[in-house]
């Protein structure tokens, strides 16, 4: 990848950063385990992200 990034680029590689966390326990403990993976989790280097 380049070392320069645009702006536009930086703030979506950012959101999908976001976007692959683990949910939280206290929203685990909250759903009483009903709610427990992320729909949305990927992995770095298996996912190839298209964000231009």
């Amino acid at each position: 990848m380049a070392a320069r990034k645009s702006s536009p680029r930086k703030i979506r590689l950012i959101k999908k950063q976001k976007q692959a966390k683990s949910v939280p326990a206290w929203i685990i403990m909250r759903t009483k385990r009903s709610v427990r993976t992320n729909p949305k989790r990927r992995a770095w280097r298996q996912t190839d992200v298209e964000v231009g």
